[in-house]
This record gives structure tokens, C-alpha cells and sequence, in this order.
């Protein structure tokens, strides 16, 4: 049974990859959605072609993670695609937030997605993907999104580290690092700032735009995906200029963004 799992598809991102994945990869037997909501991914699931199996979990709780990686290894599925959107963010100064939060960003930004990736690498053969969410944000150290950028900093890395260890298996890795997406996810990580500023709405792209872009990016075997120039030369500009300097400015356009 060949499959796509993709996580974080009640809403934004994971939602629109479900439904590219739907449209593009016919040879699919069915597609896993994973999310918290069960009524939103149910809804979903009544607007793809594919089957679907639904699992409506919490990816940072031992108990849902346990029940899933038994599901696995009872359904031995073929995992083709492993589309990893699950993730949280939060602006603002680490100092003015409640440590619990910055915590929780780690673990599902990073905890559960290594998790994930541990658990269907031994269900993956050749040519099959593995597509993780990363973020512009975790090209350079970034005031104002400390945490947030230090775990896509990780998500980053580990894809780069992950792609090489799998290219002997032809088992293909990506990051995805979008600039601003219009998505869900600014409800929560402007809620300790005073909510998302004209500026950065002017510079938001679709999820359609970037999911669109990640699957041609996968196609083509590449590392790392951007979905527009401006990202493109911000990441350049992460390879060739001191950090210290870079964070000056990361700090002073994070302003701007918000």
C-alpha cells in the first residue's frame, strides 16, 4: 500500500499539501492526514479523490506517538511522501514569555518532526520523499523570533544532514523555507505582540505558492526550497555575511514585519 502522510493538515500549509498530493501523485493508495482536530480533517478528507485515513493526535504526546508507530508497524505501509507542516511560532521577545511556550515550539517544531522521520525512514524505499517545513527565519539568528528561528534552524540542518546520510537509499530530503505565509499560524505566534502589521501582510505569499513550489522543488531532488527571489538572496545573504551583522538586521526588518 503506497501512502503520502502529512502532518498539520487541518489548516494552512499541511491542508493545501493534502490536496496537491491528491491532484498530483495517482499512484498513491491513500493519503494519512494528521492533525489535532478530528472535524477538520474529516472535512478534508471529504474533498480528496484519494482514500483517506484520518488521525486526529497530538504529535508531542508519548501516548498518540506510540499508537501511531504501532499503526505502523501492524499496516506496513509504503511511505512515498512524508510532508511534515506541522509546527508553531511565537514573536516577540524570549525574555517577555512564558518559558512553557518557547518549549512547546521546540517540541513540535523539532521533537515531533525528528520523531516522525525516525519512525517511516524504515517504511520508505527508493525514491521516496521526505518533505520538512522549515522557514526562512532559520537562515540567520533572528530578534524577536529566537526560538522560533533557532528550531527551524534545526529543521534545516537536520533535512541537509538527513538528505546525505538517505542518498545512498535514493531517498529524497527537502526543507521548505518560505518567507511569511498567509496562514492559521499568525493567530498564534502574534499573540504576544500586537498582531500582524500591514508591512508584513504586503509580503505574505499563498500556501498554494509554496506547497506548489516544494513539490517541483522534490521533483527536481533539490535540498532547500524559497518560494520567491527575495527569499532566495535573504538566504544567500545568511551564507555570505557575518551573523552578528545579519541579526543587527534581522532585528530592525523583524520590527518592520510586525
Amino acid at each position: 500500500m503506497k501512502v503520502a502522510i502529512i502532518t498539520g493538515a487541518t489548516s494552512g500549509i499541511g491542508w493545501e499539501a493534502a490536496k496537491q498530493i491528491d491532484e498530483r501523485l495517482a499512484s498513491l493508495d491513500e493519503l494519512w492526514l494528521i492533525g489535532r482536530r478530528e472535524e477538520k480533517l474529516l472535512a478534508l478528507a471529504k474533498a480528496l479523490k484519494h482514500s483517506v485515513r484520518t488521525f486526529a493526535m497530538d504529535l508531542c504526546l508519548e501516548k498518540d506517538r506510540a499508537e501511531f508507530h504501532a499503526f505502523l508497524l501492524k499496516a506496513k505501509p509504503s511511505i512515498r511522501m512524508l510532508f511534515q507542516s506541522a509546527g508553531v511560532g511565537l514573536h516577540g521577545p524570549f525574555a517577555q514569555r512564558d518559558i512553557n511556550d518557547s518549549l512547546e515550539m521546540i517540541r513540535i517544531n523539532c521533537d515531533a518532526l525528528t520523531y516522525m522521520c525516525s519512525i517511516c525512514i524504515p517504511f520508505m524505499k527508493s525514491n521516496s520523499h521526505i518533505i520538512n517545513m522549515a522557514s526562512s527565519a532559520g537562515f540567520v539568528p533572528f530578534p524577536g523570533y529566537a526560538v522560533y528561528g533557532a528550531s527551524k534552524s534545526y529543521v534545516l540542518s537536520f533535512s541537509r544532514a538527513l538528505r546525505a546520510e538517505l542518498k545512498p537509499r535514493k531517498i529524497h530530503v527537502l526543507a521548505v523555507c518560505p518567507g511569511p505565509v498567509n496562514t492559521p499560524f499568525f493567530d498564534t505566534s502574534e499573540r504576544y505582540t500586537k498582531g500582524v502589521g500591514a508591512f508584513k501582510r504586503s509580503c505574505m505569499n499563498t500556501p498554494a505558492v509554496v506547497v506548489r513550489r516544494a513539490l517541483a522543488d522534490a521533483a527536481l531532488h533539490k535540498s532547500v526550497s524559497v518560494d520567491n527571489a527575495a527569499i532566495g538572496a535573504f538566504r544567500l545573504l545568511g551564507k555570505t555575511m557575518p551573523h552578528d551583522l545579519l541579526a543587527v538586521a534581522a532585528s530592525v526588518v523583524g520590527n518592520k514585519l510586525g
